[in-house]
């Protein structure tokens, strides 16, 4: 008789000004994603019992690795990231296609380059026993947004949208920032009569007055209301030509724009 592995516990733990870093943990051994520093996770770790096994890391940036030294000195886990991305220690390199087995769990590997060169996903296999399917994406795609363009193109990280948004509907949407407000503020001024946008404004605003994350938010949602996953449509490019963004001929072009209006928004 094979035995059954435990339910899978995710939590976002805050950090630094803005980041979550991910906790996964089966009730006894855990597992964290970008540990923007240590002490949240040494806290966590500590207040339930847990016993650090490794660190998934998405892509190269301070405010994602500042922790693991100290964490991986501290327990003697395994650290894995990205293979294309410059990390300033030895880690288990991972690139697109890799299948990792952890917590009892498959985990694939998926190549996002855009916000950095070397950027990777993590997503879960769902079992029979545990259908739920968890996605840990750092700042490629956002809750309603996406990561700003430091080192790839915008015909990359479209591409790299697109493939996130192909994974099922009920995708766990995992990020790496709290810039839902900020997002949902943007969405509204590509969209302003769209009543999806508005009704997760409201929502976000309550969650974060409540003192209460506004993520994971699912797939789901996210082709609803995030204007990145949107830019096909005839609103989004309405939008974007009242802005002056003009002529655009491609799907990238049109991607570019909206995200160089995004950079600029206040």
């Amino acid at each position: 008789m094979v035995a059954r592995a435990a339910a899978l516990q995710v939590e976002p733990l805050a950090a630094l000004s803005d980041n979550y870093i991910w906790l996964l943990h089966d009730g006894h051994q855990a597992w964290v994603v970008d540990p923007g520093e240590a002490e949240p996770v040494q806290h966590a770790l500590r207040e339930r019992g847990l016993a650090l096994q490794g660190i998934l890391l998405t892509h190269h940036h301070g405010d994602h690795i500042g922790g693991v030294a100290a964490l991986r000195q501290a327990s003697g886990c395994r650290v894995i990231g990205p293979a294309r991305e410059p990390l300033p220690w030895p880690v288990q390199p991972v690139d697109d296609g890799a299948v990792l087995e952890l917590l009892g769990r498959r985990w694939q590997v998926l190549a996002v380059p855009g916000h950095t060169r070397g950027h990777v996903a993590y997503v879960n296999e769902p079992t029979a026993a545990d259908p739920q399917r968890w996605l840990f994406c750092g700042d490629t795609l956002f809750a309603a947004g996406c990561g700003r363009l430091f080192e790839g193109t915008p015909a990359q990280m479209l591409a790299s949208l697109d493939r996130l948004a192909a994974l099922p509907a009920s995708t766990r949407v995992c990020c790496a920032h709290e810039y839902t407000l900020g997002n949902l503020r943007f969405a509204q001024a590509v969209l302003p009569h769209d009543t999806q946008v508005a009704a997760a404004l409201a929502a976000a605003q309550a969650r974060r007055a409540a003192g209460q994350p506004t993520v994971p938010t699912t797939l789901a949602e996210e082709r609803a209301i995030n204007p990145f996953l949107r830019t096909r449509e005839p609103a989004v490019r309405a939008a974007l030509r009242q802005q002056g963004f003009e002529p655009l001929t491609t799907d990238s072009d049109h991607f570019a724009a909206l995200r160089r209006w995004k950079d600029g928004f206040r």
